[in-house]
C-alpha cells in the first residue's frame, strides 16, 4: 500500500494548543471483521494488535485521576477485545459516557450474539458507520452483504430502545466514498432519517458526517490514482480560520493500544505522537499526574481534513 505519511509531516497549518481534556479516545486494538476501503487505521481481520488488560486498567486509573466526562471506544472492532465488556462497566459505573464506535456488523457475528443487549444494559452510546443509506454505496466501501447486515443490526438496537430511548442514543457516521467533501451534515442528517425510516423501520438520533482523511487505505488509494495532490489543494482551499476553535484535538487525548498518547487518532496512525515533558514519545503511565492544558498539538497537512468546510471531527461537522 502507498503511504501518503512523509508528505503529510511538513506542513504550514496553524499552530494551535490543547485546552481541558475531556474525552479520552481508546485504541482497543486494529483487529476488526471489516476491512472498508475508507478505514484510517487499516483494521482488518489479519490484525493481531489488541490492548492487554494492563494497559486496560492503566487506563482506568487515568480516567479516575482526571475529569474525564467522555470514554470514546473504537479500533478496529473494540467489542473483539477480551476486556471490552470490562472497561465499559468499569467506565460506566463512574457515571460517565461511553461511546462504542461500532461497524454494526459485529453484533451480527458467532460470539457476539449478546453484545447489542450488554450495550443496551449498561447504557452505552453507540457510534455506528453506515457511510450510506443506499446498498450500493455502503457495499462498495465496506463489502458484500454488509449494508444488509448493518440494517439487521440496527433494528435489533431499535428493538432495544436504541434511537428512542433516552439513555440509549443511537447515532450513524457518514464518509464520502471518494476525493471530496461530505454535504452539508443537517439535509444529509434529514434524508437518511427520511430513507431509513421509509425503506426500513429505522430511527436514530444524530449523523455525524466525517471527512475522509489522506492517510492509510484512502490516503493509498489517492496516491495509487493520482488524486492526492488534488484532493489536499480541496482540504487546504476549504479551510476555516473559525474551525481551529473546535476541532477535536483541544479536549481529546488518543491512546493506541500499547498506552502510548496522541492528540487525535489521525496522529496515532501517522505515528506522530504527543509530545509531553520534552520527550518524543509519552507513555499514558508518564502523565497520570500531567495537566495537558496549553500543551502545542502535533500538526501535519492532514489537518486540513478537519478544518476544510463546516469541518469535521468524530462527532461531525465542528460547531462554531
Amino acid at each position: 500500500m502507498l503511504d501518503t505519511r512523509p508528505l503529510l509531516l511538513q506542513t504550514d497549518f496553524p499552530a494551535i494548543n490543547r485546552s481541558v481534556l475531556e474525552t479520552l479516545q481508546v485504541n482497543l486494538g486494529y483487529k476488526c471483521n471489516l476491512s472498508c476501503t475508507h478505514c484510517h487505521v487499516n483494521a482488518g481481520p489479519t490484525r493481531t494488535e489488541q490492548m492487554d488488560r494492563k494497559t486496560v486498567d492503566l487506563v482506568l486509573e487515568f480516567i479516575h485521576r482526571h475529569p474525564i466526562k467522555t470514554l470514546d471506544l473504537t479500533g478496529g472492532a473494540p467489542e473483539i477485545n477480551v476486556n471490552f465488556k470490562y472497561l465499559v462497566q468499569e467506565a460506566r459505573s463512574t457515571g460517565m459516557e461511553v461511546i462504542d464506535r461500532c461497524n454494526l456488523t459485529i453484533i451480527k457475528e458467532a460470539g457476539f450474539e449478546d453484545m447489542a443487549d450488554f450495550l443496551a444494559e449498561q447504557g452505552v452510546t453507540v457510534t455506528a458507520s453506515l457511510p450510506c443509506y443506499m446498498e450500493q454505496n455502503v457495499e462498495r466501501q465496506r463489502g458484500k452483504n454488509v449494508y444488509w447486515e448493518s440494517i439487521s443490526a440496527l433494528k435489533k438496537l431499535n428493538a432495544l430502545g436504541y434511537g428512542s430511548d433516552q439513555d440509549k442514543q443511537l447515532n450513524l457516521v457518514f464518509n464520502p466514498d471518494g476525493p471530496n467533501l461530505p454535504p452539508a451534515q443537517a439535509g444529509l442528517e434529514e434524508d437518511y432519517r427520511r430513507e431509513l425510516k421509509a425503506d426500513h423501520g429505522i430511527i436514530f438520533n444524530q449523523l455525524f458526517i466525517i471527512t475522509n482523511m489522506p492517510i492509510s487505505r484512502f490516503g493509498g488509494m489517492l496516491l495509487a490514482k493520482g488524486l492526492y495532490h488534488e484532493y489536499m489543494t480541496i482540504l487546504r482551499d476549504s479551510f476555516r480560520e473559525e474551525n481551529l476553535d473546535t476541532v477535536m484535538c483541544r479536549n481529546l487525548l488518543s491512546i493506541d493500544y500499547l498506552g502510548y498518547t496522541y492528540d487525535c487518532d489521525f496522529n496515532q496512525m501517522l505515528k506522530m505522537p504527543l509530545l509531553a515533558k520534552g520527550k518524543p514519545k509519552t507513555h499514558l503511565s508518564e502523565i497520570l499526574e500531567t495537566d495537558l492544558t496549553d500543551n502545542p498539538i502535533v500538526i501535519g497537512e492532514h489537518c486540513f481534513g478537519c478544518t476544510a468546510g463546516q469541518g469535521s471531527s468524530c462527532g461531525g461537522a465542528l460547531k462554531n
